[in-house]
């Protein structure tokens, strides 16, 4: 049963088709086990584990390649974080960081700081609008992306560019829901947060597998 704040936290974001009841068939039938669930059992293990610096992919798997921020003497045009005190400013910079290994590497440094000085949440009151994205490659419809086929690339190369994409939406996500909820931590629990700033940082790493094995076959 949801609490009474929360269920008017969802009223309050989520369109009234929503909340429309749903009706079921006399043949649909189902165990009251299906309406349960269970936590990954890896959860906590994953939360209380230090930080990931396995930031390249070498001849025998992830290898630790230790991102070094900016100094603080850097002016604030060489160091954007350096003008952010929360979480969610943190993210707020990532978002509106439109090239992709810059975004990348913006992401772990972020989490990291956060790791490391524990900065609060703070609260993003104008979120931005959608992630900053660089001019190539142009966003298309799925009608429009090529078969593999047809894409001129070999598939190894396609399978892979297509992966980095799903990862560099991934951190942009996990970023822009920490931004977008930083308002209502009352609600959510500072936990939420927390959560959704390591799963930024797991596919940030992951983009830059990605992004590295691509221009080692001699792609972007």
């Amino acid at each position: 049963m949801l609490s009474p704040k929360l269920q008017w936290f969802l009223r309050s974001h989520l369109p009234p088709s929503t909340f429309k009841p749903i009706y079921c068939s006399a043949s649909f039938s189902f165990s009251s086990s299906s309406l349960q669930y269970s936590p990954w059992s890896g959860l906590q293990a994953w939360r209380e584990s230090p930080l990931n610096e396995n930031r390249i992919w070498g001849p025998k798997g992830p290898e630790s390649l230790v991102l070094q921020p900016p100094s603080s003497a850097t002016n604030n045009c060489d160091n954007p974080m350096g003008s952010a005190s929360s979480l969610a400013e943190l993210g707020a910079l990532v978002l509106s960081t439109s090239d992709p290994l810059a975004k990348s590497r913006l992401s772990h440094l972020a989490y990291s700081r956060c790791r490391r000085e524990n900065l609060p949440l703070g609260v993003v009151s104008d979120p931005p609008s959608r992630p900053a994205r660089s001019p190539k490659p142009e966003l298309v419809s799925p009608k429009e992306i090529p078969a593999p086929k047809n894409s001129g690339l070999p598939l190894n190369a396609y399978m892979l560019h297509n992966l980095a994409h799903v990862e560099l939406n991934a951190i942009d996500l996990a970023w822009d829901t920490v931004v977008r909820f930083s308002p209502f931590s009352e609600i959510l629990g500072e936990g939420f947060f927390a959560d959704f700033a390591h799963v930024a940082d797991d596919e940030s790493r992951h983009f830059a597998w990605c992004s590295q094995r691509l221009s080692e076959l001699g792609f972007k």
